[in-house]
């Protein structure tokens, strides 16, 4: 056996070996985001057009499952409140307890005393298409409104209800991290930096980029082991038949 035919075994060998362990190593990166993702996220169908143009009507969110106590301003929450109905809702966090809120002296939201900046809301409208008179938010509760303000069945509604039109964190299901559909709006929630200033601050993105991106890699790997294969079998059948012109002086 001559040297170059030993030198492309070797090659060939090596080569099966990463081939494998690409895919291997593909396969527990596609399964185990899948796997992840599931633990921490549920998808969710928006049914109206209240978070519009953040989220419109019958778009696909991805959200990220937390504990009411993680809530922090300025984050979009899934959350069920029975006395506003018996579906699930998703609206924008702009107070927590002992938050004082109020509309619309400047046309602007405020929250204790301070001008909120809402580039979230549709343009040209204002921050309430009715007003809120000051209100304040009862301790282990939650003040929501929809990004679109004239036609959102939020806490500035439920006003005159027992708790200010709060609802209480443990309502809270979930935090929106994305929208996953249509493919033509995906695209990740930005955190708004209107509410970063106060106690508390605003919310960090949840785990969301990293499985995507180990779902991705994994696709990669897997794919590209897996072509490996037929590959390499094609280039040497392409090398061996030029060294046999070559020793045959076939041209």
């Amino acid at each position: 056996m001559s040297r170059t035919r030993r030198t492309d075994e070797g090659h060939g060998r090596l080569g099966s070996v990463l081939s494998g362990v690409a895919v291997a190593l593909g396969c527990v990166l596609f399964l185990g985001g899948f796997v992840w993702g599931a633990v921490l996220y549920q998808p969710y169908t928006v049914p109206t057009g209240s978070m519009t143009p953040t989220i419109g009507s019958g778009d696909r969110v991805l959200a990220q499952r937390i504990d009411g106590d993680d809530v922090r301003r300025g984050d979009v929450v899934v959350f069920k409140q029975s006395t506003w109905g018996d579906l699930p809702m998703v609206k924008r966090v702009v107070g927590v307890g002992g938050d004082r809120i109020a509309c619309c002296a400047d046309g602007k939201l405020t929250v204790n005393g301070k001008e909120v900046a809402e580039p979230y809301l549709p343009d040209g409208k204002g921050a309430s298409a009715t007003g809120i008179p000051t209100t304040t938010v009862p301790k282990g509760r939650l003040f929501l409104l929809g990004d679109e303000r004239s036609g959102s069945l939020d806490s500035s509604v439920h006003l005159g209800d027992a708790e200010h039109g709060s609802v209480p964190r443990d309502a809270v299901r979930a935090r929106v991290d994305a929208v996953a559909w249509p493919m033509g709006k995906f695209g990740m929630l930005e955190r708004p930096d209107g509410f970063k200033d106060m106690p508390g601050g605003i919310s960090e993105p949840g785990p969301l980029r990293m499985v995507l991106t180990a779902v991705l890699v994994g696709v990669v790997l897997v794919l590209g082991g897996a072509a490996y294969g037929p590959v390499a079998k094609r280039l040497g059948r392409g090398r061996g038949a030029s060294r046999t012109r070559a020793v045959t002086g076939v041209g």
